[in-house]
């Protein structure tokens, strides 16, 4: 069950103008259950994305960033669940193709101007055919207010489909903001989460959009992990149609940059916790907060150790304050010249270690309050300067063993 993560009000996922979205049942994996999307975008859309670093990407991966590396402008996406056409060779290559094609030619495009993007099971082949029989559907069904059925037509393991909005003055206009992500298990990203797509009517050229989205990125999706495994997969995706009637945002310094990209920060901070708190198996949701070091790099780096050990998580599940596991992790992130005698630890509001060991005043029963809590902050101060960075992970349970174990079955 999902960590205090409720599924999102439909009435409050703002339309945006010039994106419009329509889902079918293609049978891709399993029959009876939303997995094909097409999200339709207005002429004159920008489109930007980030996709995972690792070197198995997928085909959907390859396709997509050839396209918008082409130049051609983007027009649509298709995103298929239940397989992730990944470790696929030249076949996955020629299959995305494939699928990009039928969406060109049912919406009388180009080819190039499609992206598509899949996720689900790796190494299997991509059922084209069924893709292209369902895809007819997906186009009967665009419309404007259909977010919410599009963030359920890309679940996998998900529990609940995640999907967020804003509103923001900007330039004298009022800008939408709309989002859908999914993810719950192979979650440490590595420029992107599993599947992300952000959608706005700001107008925005395309390096700001892109400077926006790099910023969004690092402090959203590049800061959560369930268990340290970088997808095949990840993609995050942001469009801005232009129609909201606001002046261009050209320069990257400018009050109307800043607001739109804290605008996109936040909505993809809060899908990306969304992905946390729906991780597979998970019953806590962990903050982990770096402080006063040297580089916001080696606060990433101790966040991420700590995040990562699966004897931690493991204390976490069992609320148990096996704390010297953390101590452990603060050790081996790649400091080498940490003074481990200025190091403080809290978890929430108790302070477990200072000067290199137990706190004086920590109490045993303090640490097993705070652990038994679904929601946990672990702050760490290093005392080497003035940087800090935020991870948020979950515990590891026996449900996390079983959904993965179990998943091709």
């Amino acid at each position: 069950m999902a960590v205090n993560l409720i599924p999102p009000d439909r009435a409050r996922l703002r339309p945006v103008a010039g994106v419009r979205l329509g889902t079918a049942q293609a049978g891709i994996r399993r029959p009876n259950r939303k997995d094909l999307l097409v999200i339709a975008l207005a002429e004159g859309t920008r489109v930007a994305g980030v996709f995972t670093r690792n070197r198995f990407c997928a085909a959907p991966v390859t396709v997509a960033r050839a396209h918008l590396d082409e130049g051609e402008q983007i027009r649509a996406l298709v995103i298929n669940t239940g397989n992730a056409n990944a470790g696929t060779g030249e076949r996955g290559l020629a299959d995305a193709r494939a699928t990009c094609g039928v969406a060109a030619q049912l919406l009388g495009l180009s080819a190039g101007q499609v992206l598509p993007f899949s996720t689900g099971v790796i190494m299997e082949p991509l059922p084209v055919q069924r893709i292209a029989a369902g895809l007819p559907a997906c186009i009967a069904d665009l419309k404007p207010e259909n977010w919410a059925a599009a963030a359920e037509a890309i679940m996998t393991t998900d529990t609940v489909p995640k999907a967020a909005s804003r509103s923001v003055p900007l330039g004298g206009a009022e800008i939408a903001l709309t989002g859908i992500a999914k993810g719950a298990g192979m979650i440490r990203p590595d420029m992107a989460t599993m599947l992300c797509f952000i959608a706005t009517d700001a107008a925005v050229s395309q390096p700001a959009l892109k400077s926006a989205l790099q910023f969004a990125s690092d402090r959203s999706f590049n800061a959560i992990t369930v268990d340290g495994d970088t997808s095949t997969n990840d993609a995050f995706i942001v469009m801005a149609t232009g129609l909201a009637g606001n002046a261009e945002i050209v320069v990257e310094d400018s009050p109307e940059f800043v607001a739109l990209r804290d605008a996109l920060t936040e909505i993809a901070a809060e899908l990306a916790r969304a992905v946390i708190r729906d991780a597979e198996g998970a019953t806590k949701f962990i903050t982990v907060r770096v402080e006063s070091g040297a580089t916001r790099d080696e606060c990433r780096k101790v966040a991420y150790a700590i995040a990562h050990s699966p004897l931690v998580k493991t204390a976490f599940f069992a609320s148990d304050p096996n704390l010297g596991r953390i101590l452990a992790a603060i050790g081996y992130a790649g400091i080498n010249d940490l003074d481990v005698s200025a190091v403080d630890l809290y978890l929430d509001d108790v302070r477990v270690a200072s000067a290199g060991g137990r706190d004086p005043a920590y109490r045993e029963e303090d640490g097993q309050r705070v652990m038994r809590q679904s929601e946990i902050t672990v702050r760490v101060a290093l005392h080497r300067g003035h940087e800090l960075a935020t991870v948020w992970t979950c515990d590891l349970s026996h449900d996390y063993v079983t959904i993965n174990a179990e998943y091709r079955t």
